[in-house]
């Protein structure tokens, strides 16, 4: 018998497609060496599983729900010491008061060790399982992020940031050279090392990074073949700038894809937030595969606005879900799936109303499978679904502490475990088949 293979049984729910989910109450999840080897029927019993697999040890979760890990495509990791702070500002008011002094404490290696221990550990014990996030311009203290998520087994990307124009000196590399080579280092040092932690290319923006730095990152974007991210129309103070700074481009967009920083044949690149995204851009993004990260707590924090996603869906522009933190104040992906649906009603209510707001459906799709097709595309193991050959990602969850009167069907359970937010429901998490929490 194969050592490495598994049985995890419960009601399992997981998305068929953009608007469908997969139910099977109650079903069996396989995995073998961290792989899923697929989802079926278990009201029949170890009858239901073929003859080799009906040896291997079932870990048999009842009543609970069994649903795919979650991405998280945007965050700001050094900035997690600060959420809730600072939410009735703008974004460029807020990044120069909060963000920014923040950040510049991470030249201290002794206190990005406090920190980052701390956001680690929340993070693990979070309905996140994949994370794409940002971390600082110092080189050290980004490798040693990446060594605690490491530890803590999970996946992510992790960014040292670039930037050398229109930021405090305390946080302004001295030259695109200087900028480069620390990124050099930092992706030498770190290829390899980690078992689902790998690098991503990581402009901060367009106002915070010079002509020459960005053709810089796009000579090591060729060289190296790792993804890309950074922020989108975002803010209209920002876009503003960026057109001042960028008169050339026809669209904040196009001051990235000018530097072949922008999707395209071996760049997977996602943007953050894109709330401004007209059709020029829109189309844009479509033609060079770029993903959204949608945060829409961030967005109505800092008052950027709210991101047209219903055109993103229908456009086939591929699209996830982002906390943001710290521009967004929870680390929780649930509370993204609700922010995404109650941001969606308020742009069908107040801007458009041929936008029709998301389902439920739509917003797990985007928090499961929509950002785990980026993670797919920087060279991890697919995740979102319980389909045979993706990662066996899955997150356990008890809603037996959610007082109900009556019984309700598995997609109204999951609807009412999202919406409530409480991580104390997450029995157990799973990482490419390996368990990681509680």
């Amino acid at each position: 018998m194969n050592q490495n293979r598994m049985i995890l049984k419960g009601n399992i729910c997981y998305s068929r497609s953009l608007s469908e989910l997969r139910i099977l109450e109650p079903g069996y999840l396989l995995c073998e060496d961290g792989i899923c080897r697929g989802a079926l029927e278990a009201s029949g019993g170890p009858e239901a599983l073929s003859e080799e697999w009906r040896q291997v040890p079932v870990t048999d979760y009842g009543g609970c729900l069994i649903i795919p890990g979650m991405t998280d495509l945007h965050l700001h990791a050094p900035q997690y010491e600060f959420r809730g702070m600072g939410m009735d500002m703008e974004l460029l008011d807020w990044l120069e008061q909060y963000a920014f002094p923040a950040e510049a404490g991470y030249a201290k290696l002794s206190y990005a060790d406090r920190a980052y221990e701390g956001f680690v550990e929340d993070l693990k014990a979070s309905f996140t399982t994949r994370a794409c996030m940002f971390a600082t311009i110092h080189r050290e203290s980004a490798e040693l992020l990446m060594e605690k998520l490491d530890k803590a087994g999970l996946a992510a990307l992790v960014g040292k940031v670039n930037m050398d124009r229109n930021s405090p000196d305390i946080l302004r590399e001295k030259s695109p050279e200087e900028s480069a080579e620390q990124t050099v280092q930092w992706l030498e040092r770190t290829a390899g090392r980690f078992l689902q932690v790998k690098p991503i290319l990581t402009p901060r923006f367009i106002p915070s990074c010079s002509d020459g730095l960005m053709e810089r990152l796009r000579r090591l974007q060729k060289a190296y073949r790792i993804p890309v991210q950074s922020h989108l129309s975002e803010n209209p103070g920002e876009i503003q700038w960026v057109r001042e700074l960028c008169p050339e481009s026809a669209c904040y967009g196009d001051a990235y894809d000018r530097f072949g920083l922008f999707g395209g044949e071996d760049c997977p690149t996602v943007m953050a937030h894109c709330v401004y995204s007209d059709r020029r851009e829109q189309e844009l993004m479509k033609e060079r595969g770029v993903w959204a990260a949608h945060c829409p707590q961030s967005n109505m924090n800092l008052s950027s606005g709210i991101a047209p996603v219903r055109e993103f869906l229908d456009r086939g522009i591929k699209t996830g879900l982002g906390t943001d933190v710290a521009g967004g104040h929870s680390l929780s992906m649930f509370r993204a799936i609700t922010d995404a649906v109650q941001a969606s009603k308020l742009y069908w209510r107040l801007v458009d109303q041929t936008k029709k707001p998301l389902a439920l459906e739509e917003a797990f799709y985007m928090a499961t499978v929509g950002g785990g097709s980026f993670f797919e595309a920087a060279g991890f193991a697919a995740s979102g679904r319980f389909e045979p050959g993706q990662s066996m990602d899955a997150l356990v969850l008890d809603d037996g502490p959610l007082r109900a009167s009556r019984d309700y069907t598995a997609r109204q359970r999951l609807e009412r475990l999202i919406y409530f937010d409480d991580v104390r429901t997450l029995k157990a998490k799973y990482i490419s088949g390996k368990k990681v929490s509680h």
